[in-house]
């Protein structure tokens, strides 16, 4: 007979962010944090000169703002040292950083800062006539914080009685250093709203525990690779799916982190890679796009003399982006997949390649969203929920679990988990036998003709590559025959005059013949979200009325 199970004999020590801070001012006192700030110019200091002021302003948000732990305080703000440190103290103390995007559209902020039932807002310069329009309808908001010093604070008739960020942590610097508490390591501390896939945003709230493991993972060599020797610029914002850990990692890992404010021009990211010697960066696709056009403006003087690898996510990243970034600037690319439900990172590909593999073949590896992190479980399964072969070729619904992956949303669904504790991701995918998951399309994008899948994201992809295209899109339009058949909209380089039968010539060879797009539309923009994703739901109802050409067929 077997015996009862033993218990372990170590300590029982609660990962809270607080010990990610504690862990930078002692072991990486030294180590820079390099800022752009929204009055302008660069602000330098240390961990340990950040984690002083972290201190004063924990001191301050009990004192002065009357903030308790469990109460939800939001920052609508940029990637700057003051948000840095907004994040640390209402984490460290007990309450919970709520992130609001400015992008997003005045309503949506307004549901989202009253269903999150935000106290307080820490709000950038820029940034507060959006906090103006909003303010009105927030009952629950108590103290709105400019986040500038005494020299810049404005004036506001919408909001009177704002308060001056550094006038709230001179008022502290005499009270010495703050007694972080010992929280469970369960308790909320992050709360982040992602639009799902139907009806209101929905919010994910983090806890201590879920953001220390995802910065852990985050760090090691087969993701971000983060290490005192390393120099990261966050430019995926603070208030777009949890910084992709980023705010956690540098610190933990003693990265010198440079943050760009809110400047994210090719030429602003430019200089702050170059002067600030960043080893590694992450962002969305259309800030590389933007970033390799003002390299190409530089008629080729322009090089990235110290960056040695970029994360690219968010959405697809197309192959003429990783190409050149690999074959002309000699950077590796590391190509990520994730969402606000996961912390948000689930896989990046940086697998071991083949090194009998020729550049194309490694290419064709990089464009798929790679293996998960540690902490993430994956399974594809089929419209019945019955698990698909992992081959690397039959296409399913993406389903996760893990420790930092949600089990709820706040104040919303409970049940949004299967019998095994999978999330549904709402994308389609394969897995291959190495597991290697590739994203072929969102289940709400994906295209059905004649019963078949259509991957649009892969199209997409190729358009991109031909030089006189600088965005496309692909969407399902009606087809009597085959349900449903795709259209190319494409939004054509400044001065460029392609024409719809150079791309069908272009794509000829690169996809299968029954996937080619049966019509390719030319528009001024392509619509995106407030993360920088592309819109297709707008793009759908501008297209609503269109018809293929009569003479389209298979």
């Amino acid at each position: 007979m077997g015996g009862a199970t033993r218990k372990g004999l170590m300590q029982r020590w609660p990962l809270l962010t607080s010990t990610i801070l504690r862990h930078a001012r002692t072991v990486h006192a030294g180590r820079q944090v390099v800022s752009a700030t929204v009055e302008g110019g660069l602000h330098r200091y240390t961990y340990a000169e950040m984690a002083t002021r972290v201190d004063q302003l924990a001191h301050m948000l009990v004192r002065e703002l009357g903030i308790q732990a469990g109460d939800v305080v939001g920052t609508m703000a940029w990637n700057t040292y003051r948000h840095m440190e907004a994040w640390y103290a209402i984490m460290g103390m007990g309450a919970v950083c709520h992130t609001l995007n400015p992008r997003l559209f005045v309503d949506q902020l307004v549901y989202i800062a009253h269903h999150g039932e935000d106290r307080v807002i820490f709000v950038d310069l820029d940034l507060l006539p959006v906090l103006e329009s909003m303010a009105p309808r927030l009952p629950l908001l108590r103290h709105v914080v400019v986040l500038t010093d005494a020299a810049h604070m404005p004036r506001s008739s919408t909001l009177p009685n704002l308060l001056c960020y550094e006038q709230l942590l001179q008022r502290a610097s005499t009270l010495g250093g703050y007694e972080w508490p010992v929280l469970d390591e369960e308790a909320a501390c992050g709360l982040c709203y992602t639009s799902g896939t139907t009806g209101h945003p929905k919010g994910v709230l983090y806890s201590h525990r879920s953001n220390v493991l995802h910065a852990m993972g985050a760090c090691t060599p087969s993701c971000f690779g983060l290490s005192a020797a390393q120099t990261i610029m966050a430019v995926v914002p603070m208030f777009h799916a949890n910084s992709w850990g980023i705010a956690f990692a540098a610190p933990m890992s003693g990265a010198t982190l440079v943050l760009p404010g809110n400047a994210l021009d090719g030429e602003s990211i430019y200089n702050l890679l170059q002067n600030e010697r960043v080893t590694v960066t992450a962002a969305v696709p259309t800030v590389w796009l933007g970033l390799l056009q003002y390299l190409e403006e530089g008629e080729g003087h322009r090089k990235l003399g110290f960056l040695k690898a970029v994360v690219i996510g968010g959405a697809a990243a197309p192959r003429a982006v990783v190409e050149k970034f690999e074959q002309v600037y000699q950077v590796e690319v590391r190509h990520a997949w994730g969402m606000t439900e996961l912390s948000p990172i689930g896989t990046m590909s940086s697998v071991p390649y083949d090194p009998n593999a020729t550049f194309e073949q490694r290419i064709d590896l990089k464009l798929k969203q790679g293996t998960p992190i540690y902490g993430v479980e994956m399974k594809v399964v089929n419209d019945e929920g019955e698990v698909c072969p992992n081959d690397g070729k039959t296409c399913g619904h993406l389903m996760v679990r893990g420790p930092a992956i949600a089990g709820a949303y706040f104040k919303g669904e409970r049940r949004i988990l299967d019998h095994q504790g999978f999330f549904d991701t709402g994308d389609v995918s394969t897995l291959s036998r190495e597991g290697v998951m590739s994203i072929t399309d969102r289940d709400k994008d994906v295209i059905k003709s004649g019963g078949e899948w259509i991957s649009s994201i892969e199209i997409e992809n190729e358009a991109v590559g031909h030089p006189e295209v600088q965005e496309a899109a692909v969407i399902g339009v009606e087809h009597e025959k085959w349900g449903e058949r795709p259209l190319l909209v494409v939004v054509r380089k400044a001065g460029a005059h392609v024409t719809k039968e150079t791309l069908l010539s272009f794509l000829k060879d690169k996809i299968a013949t029954w996937w080619l797009p049966d019509d390719v539309q030319f528009v001024a923009d392509i619509p995106h979200t407030a993360t920088g994703k592309m819109e297709k739901k707008r793009l759908r109802a501008t297209f609503k009325h269109y018809r293929l050409p009569s003479r389209a067929k298979l």
